[in-house]
């Protein structure tokens, strides 16, 4: 008795409301120094077949093409999602994304995103997606704060990661409280920062700094395994002295989170 793989891939698909016209979304989301001021460091050329690469870390990151080019209104992109996951070319179909975006009255746009790909049958699939939309969505508050309080400027970016032998809960509990993480809306100070809560998630929190560099900046935790996890602290700074003052805080950062005390 023979089988067959299934080839019908999956699809997520939600919209979000942003403040801007048509044509500050685009920048945002169609532009490499766009892309690098909320998503991930992006370079792109900005036409149909044209190259696309993320930076996703040290020695690692995802290669692509635009496959759709209507500015302001419609951006499509592939990944080659085969080669970032060490399969065979044909192992994996691409991972496709859509922007789609629509203005609203009132001086916002409506952004309709959909991610597909995939495929194959395998058991990982289910959850690799499930995955995908727990972290896909909330970025999402970073392209709508980003247009709020910071569109058009470049960002500079400043990251830290620690993996520490503890489960996920144990690591975002001593993050959350070392770093005085409160509800959605309050005031914080972090690490000589001032800002406020813009969401606070099960394992994240996104904070906009005011002071004394403004911005935005994200705490996660993933889990590794049953008992290993890794923190991840992610900046976006927008001022004129925000290289300097990544150049000076970013190992106080790093130093910091390797350090955290965690239980036994």
């Amino acid at each position: 008795m023979s089988t067959t793989t299934p080839s019908v891939p999956y699809r997520l698909e939600f919209a979000v409301e942003v403040p801007g016209t048509p044509e500050q979304v685009w920048q945002a989301l169609a532009t490499a120094a766009g892309m690098s001021a909320w998503f991930l460091p992006a370079e792109l050329e900005e036409r149909e077949g044209g190259a696309l690469h993320f930076s996703m870390g040290p020695d690692m990151g995802s290669d692509g093409h635009v496959t759709a080019w209507e500015p302001p209104h419609r951006l499509v992109y592939q990944e080659d999602w085969a080669a970032l996951m060490g399969q065979d070319a044909d192992a994996l179909s691409p991972l496709t994304s859509e922007f789609v975006v629509e203005a609203q009255s009132g001086g916002t746009c409506v952004v309709r995103v959909t991610s597909s790909g995939f495929g194959t049958g395998a058991s990982w699939e289910a959850e690799w997606w499930d995955d995908m939309g727990a972290s896909w969505v909330p970025q999402f508050d970073k392209l709508r704060l980003y247009l709020a309080h910071f569109v058009g400027q470049r960002a500079t970016t400043m990251e830290a990661v620690a993996t520490h032998s503890v489960t996920a809960e144990q690591l975002w509990s001593a993050v959350r409280e070392e770093l005085s993480l409160g509800a959605q809306g309050a005031p914080v100070k972090l690490r000589g920062t001032t800002g406020v809560v813009e969401r606070i998630g099960e394992r994240d929190a996104l904070v906009r700094l005011m002071g004394p560099v403004p911005g935005l900046l994200q705490a996660t935790v993933h889990a590794m395994g049953d008992a290993e996890a890794m923190a991840f602290v992610s900046a976006y700074l927008f001022a004129p002295d925000a290289a300097d003052y990544v150049r000076r805080e970013e190992p106080a950062w790093q130093a910091w989170l390797s350090g955290l005390a965690l239980p036994e």
